[in-house]
């Protein structure tokens, strides 16, 4: 028999879809975006290899700059907005707003990295990206 009478399946048929906004919602918690238990991180902004729960493999994700972009797209917009209603406010001299907005900056930035690196990672494992479908890209 040829293949034309056993038309091959596409694998992608038979994997169970995964919800990106739930996954996206626990990469933003920095936890596990298949069971959402245990840290998505060891420590610092280094990727577990493997979940210790439910044993997802992380090794293999590709998060690379795309956080850091984020990251900065996103806290420039919010900053620059945010210290050109306070510069015309007058409530601070120039020296005062941009030691302030430099802290604040700074901290935001600081403070966003994990989460957005968590929602990248959660999302390259919702889409199966880059070996979280079971085959390497």
């Amino acid at each position: 028999m040829t293949s034309e009478h056993f038309p091959v399946k596409d694998p992608e048929e038979f994997l169970e879809p995964r919800s990106l906004s739930a996954a996206l919602a626990k990469g933003m918690r920095c936890k596990c975006p298949s069971c959402g238990e245990t840290k998505l991180f060891t420590s610092g902004l280094k990727v577990q290899d493997k979940c210790d729960v439910c044993h997802e493999e992380f090794h293999h994700h590709r998060a690379d700059d795309l956080p850091a972009y984020l990251n900065i797209f996103i806290v420039g917009h919010i900053m620059v907005a945010l210290t050109i209603v306070v510069m015309d406010m007058k409530i601070f001299g120039l020296w005062q707003l941009v030691a302030l907005s430099t802290v604040a900056t700074v901290s935001v930035a600081f403070l966003l990295m994990r989460p957005l690196k968590g929602m990248v990672v959660a999302a390259q494992w919702a889409l199966r990206m880059h070996g979280f479908g079971g085959n390497d890209d």
